[in-house]
């Protein structure tokens, strides 16, 4: 059994995302730059997982994704099976069927314990361990630096000096001789 970078990747970036989700929505490009994944390949996660409803994608200025549920209720188990990254260590595909004809191989019992050992492992770890774990590895969680505007309280107010004319009536003067 193998867990690919489909797994690894959705895991990785469900912690970052677990990790900066109170500033707000985080971006795909945002966590593409700092986990150093495709974003096309994010983007098809993401998708996976939002259909999963582990993430949900907030549009709109300052849009992004942030969690469907609270990183205590969410397994690497859950995330790891929302994009379709198979946990079997059987030659079968868990069917039975080893060598075809219906015929299971000498191994098939101890391959299949496996599977279940694993997904139980997997299902007893939570978003939230993997993010105290970063924490308390002292990761550093930057926030955006937010957008304050703000007017000044009392603005300097300059006084205009006309230079022209100044009505319809002193334009039409103007015009009228020049």
């Amino acid at each position: 059994m193998r867990l690919t970078t489909k797994g690894r990747f959705a895991v990785t970036a469900m912690i970052d995302l677990a990790l900066r989700e109170s500033g707000g929505p985080v971006t795909l490009a945002a966590i593409s730059q700092r986990q150093r994944i495709s974003l096309s390949y994010l983007e098809q996660l993401f998708g996976k997982l939002r259909r999963h409803h582990l993430v949900e994608s907030v549009r709109g200025p300052g849009g992004g994704y942030r969690l469907a549920r609270k990183a205590p209720e969410i397994t690497v188990a859950d995330i790891i099976i929302s994009v379709d990254e198979p946990l079997d260590a059987t030659q079968c595909g868990g069917k039975q069927d080893c060598h075809g004809e219906g015929n299971r191989c000498m191994t098939h019992e101890l391959w299949a314990s496996l599977n279940a050992r694993m997904v139980d492992f997997l299902d007893s770890i939570t978003l939230q361990k993997l993010v105290d774990d970063q924490i308390s590895k002292g990761v550093v969680i930057e926030q955006p630096a937010s957008v304050k505007r703000t007017m000044a309280a009392n603005p300097a107010l300059k006084p205009v000096r006309a230079t022209g004319p100044n009505s319809v009536f002193a334009l039409g003067a103007v015009a009228a001789k020049g």
